[in-house]
């Protein structure tokens, strides 16, 4: 039975870590086609920090988090696609730092039972944008030259390894040692360290890149970084390569001139998984195209750190500091 009020996360004015607060809520109502939840894990996300520093626009005060796992309690009105009380889910929404959350079944995937709730939490916003990166917005061939930036984090991990799948040439950008060996562990054939206190240089990755490409160049950047990096990523893409941006943990990009891209007629574009995926087929074919890669072994999730609840602050502390690799969790129930 769900309680009258449940525990939540939340964030009541934008900032950092601190403004994390733990708490309770009125437990939620469901509105047409929602399902509610109750939350085995959370995953946490840097999109975690940047909702929590104002990033995105969501009225405060909000609970935080995107995306976790659990099984479903209760229907709302005309639910569709055969979802049931009692399915052990995986999904996407906002606020789940919290005991149960409300979900959409446009982002709803149900768990096989082989699937774990840690690994049906760890897999699924990572796991997704990886193969929308590698797959759609920029189809990764064969012998392809790829720069992926952030190597060592949760989508970095999971794209080194389908790249390396798909058989391109992986060249992984990191910032310490301990990283770099991980990155090679998992399907990089070159791997690059800037340290994070010297982010605002990457001569040594320009140069690497000209190094191993004959100065062409690689087919594509996949970059999450943002501004600390957009200049190196916008060199090092050959001619008719493809830039590829889906974060900005270092900050925003200035506003730039288009016509910068026409001398080697270069492709940009940002990828966002929620705009990837506004209806459920959409979000159901990357999702049983990476449950697939996952049962065949070309994609291993690697689940760094679980925190307990109570825990929050001190999780965005450390994804913040750069001192997590893989895939962090939050245990709520």
């Amino acid at each position: 039975m769900v309680k009258s009020t449940i525990r939540a996360i939340r964030v009541d004015q934008n900032g950092d870590a601190s403004v994390l607060k733990s708490t309770t809520i009125p437990h939620p109502t469901l509105q047409a086609n929602q399902v509610l939840v109750k939350v085995a894990y959370s995953g946490i996300n840097f999109s975690d920090v940047k909702q929590r520093e104002g990033f995105y626009p969501i009225p405060v005060p909000f609970t935080a988090g995107g995306e976790g796992s659990g099984e479903i309690v209760e229907l709302g009105p005309d639910v569709q696609h055969g979802f049931k009380v009692g399915d052990r889910v995986t999904f996407m929404t906002f606020g789940t730092y919290t005991d149960y959350a409300v979900v959409d079944t446009v982002r709803l995937g149900k768990l096989p039972d082989h699937v774990s709730f840690e690994l049906g939490a760890a897999f699924l916003a990572q796991g997704l944008t990886a193969v929308a990166l590698a797959e759609l917005a920029y189809a990764i061939k064969k012998d392809d030259w790829v720069v992926i930036h952030a190597a060592a984090g949760g989508v970095g991990l999971l794209l080194t390894q389908l790249s390396h799948h798909l058989g391109a040439n992986v060249i992984g950008v990191v910032s310490s040692d301990e990283k770099a060996a991980l990155v090679r562990a998992n399907g990089a054939d070159h791997v690059v360290v800037i340290p994070a206190n010297n982010s605002g240089s990457y001569e040594a990755l320009d140069k690497k890149v000209k190094e191993l490409t004959n100065g062409q160049g690689v087919h594509a950047v996949f970059d999450s970084i943002g501004q600390a990096t957009f200049e190196s990523s916008l060199e090092i893409v050959r001619r008719q390569g493809t830039l590829v941006l889906f974060g900005s943990t270092s900050g925003d990009i200035p506003p730039q001139k288009l016509t910068r891209l026409a001398a080697k007629n270069l492709k940009l574009t940002w990828v966002s998984l929620f705009l990837y995926t506004t209806t459920f087929e959409e979000f159901d074919v990357l999702y049983q195209r990476t449950l697939k890669l996952l049962d065949e072994g070309a994609l291993k999730v690697q689940i760094s750190k679980v925190y307990e609840f109570e825990d929050a602050k001190q999780a965005h502390l450390d994804l913040e500091e750069r001192k997590t690799t893989g895939k962090l969790l939050l245990k709520v129930n």
